[in-house]
């Protein structure tokens, strides 16, 4: 059975490894020139201003391959479901070939086992080798990120360490049961695609954020973690203020929450949101006086006032205990596919 497996799987098998090895080579051509260059530059800034400057020009260039690479091992594990989960059993129900073999003394569960098996390592291997390449090659960046893309947010999170082993292993069974169920390649397919989309949209809108309690701290208003600043120049006595999903001190961190909040603990604004705060834009440190405001002092006087961020995250430190539970919870759900897989083929299937 593991020989006949692999001479139907042989195609795919070849198709991902030159893949993967054209991928590996070229992350690791470039991955010791993009760290030497990161270090360099870490190396030449002293000041938080000029490591910020540092950090968006640093990203700025690398944007887009680092997108491009993240999008690729979130993207495997749906194309393993896709095109070697789904149409793994359900082609053989279509042409009737499971029947011959089953008719050769070889029994449903050893078929079934022999295929599980190959080729649900197959799609384990891609994924942790394509997952832990990235996640070497991008350290760098992920370093210098945005809030929005840095390794704890939800759109990069999936495409790094070991979660995409867990993604991989959960959409190949899904749609080895998928297949077993419906008995058409097409529907099949399009139902795995559906299914494996909508739970990883829900594992870090619903699940991800609880899987250990958040931190919920104040911290006073700087650059670290407002996005903007706006000083009414029209004598309207008022500063603008928005927040940015960022915390001071805890580069990478996941924010769930970051809101303004008033002396009183009230909270003015949320994440996103302009709130005014009722400090002098005539007179004080707020005041242009004649020339451009002292944006510092401004940020003194806020302060002073009792003005602070509210932001409830995960901090960065979180990333790889956040991994190990996430992959535990694919592996259980993968655990439970395949012991209804072999339950269906030898109760229901003929």
């Amino acid at each position: 059975m593991i020989w006949l497996t692999w001479r139907q799987f042989r195609a795919a098998a070849a198709l991902m490894a030159a893949t993967l090895a054209a991928l590996t080579a070229v992350l690791a051509l470039t991955g010791p020139g993009l760290a030497s260059r990161y270090a360099a530059g870490i190396a030449n800034c002293t000041l938080d201003d000029t490591c910020t400057q540092f950090f968006d020009r640093f990203f700025g260039e690398y944007q887009l391959p680092f997108i491009a690479v993240s999008f690729l091992v979130l993207a495997l594990p749906a194309l393993v479901g896709l095109f070697w989960g789904a149409p793994l059993i359900t082609r053989e129900l279509e042409a009737g070939t499971h029947l011959l073999v089953w008719n050769q003394s070889i029994t449903r569960g050893r078929w079934l086992a022999a295929k599980l098996g190959l080729v649900g390592l197959a799609a384990m291997a891609a994924a942790c080798l394509c997952g832990l390449a990235v996640t070497w090659w991008s350290d760098p960046l992920d370093k210098s990120a945005l809030p929005e893309l840095a390794q704890m947010a939800p759109l990069v999170f999936g495409a790094r360490g070991i979660a995409p082993i867990g993604y991989a292993a959960f959409a190949f069974v899904l749609g080895v049961t998928v297949g077993m169920l419906v008995r058409r390649t097409l529907p099949a397919m399009a139902l795995t695609l559906a299914a494996f989309v909508a739970i990883q949209l829900a594992m870090p809108l619903l699940v991800r954020p609880h899987l250990m309690p958040p931190v919920t701290s104040t911290f006073e208003l700087g650059q670290a973690n407002v996005d903007g600043i706006g000083i009414d120049r029209n004598g309207g006595g008022t500063v603008h203020v928005s927040m940015q999903p960022a915390v001071p001190g805890q580069a990478g961190a996941w924010v769930l929450s970051s809101d303004l909040v008033d002396p009183s603990g009230r909270t003015i604004a949320a994440g996103g949101e302009v709130a005014p705060i009722p400090v002098s834009s005539t007179s004080g440190p707020c005041a242009p006086q004649g020339g451009p405001p002292n944006v510092d002092a401004c940020w003194v006087e806020i302060n002073r006032l009792g003005y602070r961020q509210q932001a409830t995250y995960h901090p960065l430190e979180r990333f790889w205990p956040f991994q190990w539970i996430e992959t535990g919870i694919y592996a259980l759900l993968t655990l439970g596919l395949t012991w209804f897989s072999f339950w269906w083929i030898r109760r229901r299937l003929s």
